[in-house]
C-alpha cells in the first residue's frame, strides 16, 4: 500500500554531454525515466544534440522539457554569474525557442522548462531570478510547464505569474535542513550508491519525506524526481529507482 503518491514522473537532464549520446548511454538513460530536460545551448546542447535527443524522445515516450541555463559552457551553468536581467530573459528566452523550433522541425512538442544548476538554485532562493525566468517564458508560450525544486518561493513566483508549476524533488542529491540541495561543493552532495538513491526516492513518492544531511526528516510534496545523467552511476540509479518504486505500486508517468 502506498501511503503518499500513487504516480510520479521520473526526470533526468540529459542533451549535455556528446559522449553520452555517442555510447548510447542517454538512450538507456531516456528508456528508465518518463521525462527529459534538454540542455538548450546555455550551459551545454546545440543544434545537433537537441535534435538527437528529441528524436529519442519521441522513440522512448519520454515527455519533452526545456533546460536553460546561464550562458556559461565553460563552467557547465554551475556557477552564478554577474548578469543584467535583460541579458538573461533573453538568453532564457532564446534557449528555449531553440529547443521548440527543433522539436516541431521533427513532429515534437516540449511540455515544459526546468532551469539548469546555479540559474536553478538562484530562482529557488531569489524571487528576481524567478521572475525573470517567468517574464523570458511568458514570452515564449505561456502553457509551458515550469519545474522547479519543492516548496521553494519560485513555485510561488511561476503560480503568480500564471503559470502551472510541478514541484521536483532529487534522488541523487542530499538535501539542508531548510529543504535546499546541499551544494555539490561540500562533501556527500551526491548520492552514488543505487540502494541509497532508491530509498530517498520510496521516502519521498511514498512517504512525503526526505531525510536531510543533519538527520531531520523534511515534508516533500513531489511532482517529479530528478536524477541527474552526470550523476556516476546514473543508469544504475534510474533503473533500481523504477524497480523500487514500481515494486511498491507506484506508476511511472509523465506529469
Amino acid at each position: 500500500m502506498v501511503s503518499g503518491r500513487n504516480t510520479v514522473d521520473l526526470n533526468s537532464d540529459v542533451g549535455e554531454r556528446a559522449s553520452a549520446l555517442l555510447d548510447g548511454s542517454e538512450e538507456q538513460l531516456l528508456r528508465l525515466v518518463s521525462s527529459a530536460n534538454i540542455a538548450c545551448g546555455g550551459h551545454a546542447g546545440n543544434a545537433a544534440s537537441m535534435k538527437a535527443v528529441v528524436t529519442m524522445c519521441l522513440a522512448c515516450g519520454v515527455s519533452i522539457g526545456a533546460h536553460p541555463g546561464f550562458p556559461d559552457r565553460a563552467r557547465f551553468g554551475r556557477t552564478k554569474i554577474d548578469i543584467p536581467a535583460s541579458k538573461l530573459e533573453a538568453s532564457v528566452r532564446e534557449q528555449v525557442e531553440s529547443l521548440l523550433d527543433i522539436s516541431a522541425g521533427v513532429g515534437a512538442i516540449v511540455r515544459h522548462v526546468k532551469p539548469h544548476g546555479a540559474l536553478y538554485n538562484a530562482a529557488s532562493k531569489d524571487r528576481w531570478f524567478a521572475e525573470i525566468i517567468a517574464n523570458a517564458i511568458s514570452s515564449v508560450n505561456r502553457n509551458l510547464v515550469l519545474v522547479g525544486l519543492v516548496g521553494s518561493p519560485m513555485l510561488d513566483v511561476w503560480r503568480s505569474a500564471g503559470f502551472t508549476v510541478v514541484g521536483e524533488a532529487f534522488a541523487d542529491r542530499r538535501y539542508e535542513p531548510d529543504g535546499t540541495l546541499r551544494s555539490r561543493s561540500l562533501g556527500g552532495a551526491l548520492i552514488t550508491n543505487p540502494e541509497d538513491a532508491a530509498t530517498q526516492a520510496g521516502g519521498i513518492v511514498c512517504d512525503g519525506v526526505v531525510v536531510a544531511v543533519d538527520g531531520s526528516r523534511l515534508t516533500v510534496q513531489a511532482q517529479t524526481i530528478c536524477i541527474h545523467s552526470d550523476t556516476e552511476n546514473a543508469i544504475a540509479l534510474a533503473s533500481r529507482i523504477r524497480t523500487h518504486l514500481l515494486g511498491a505500486g507506484v506508476t511511472i508517468e509523465p506529469f
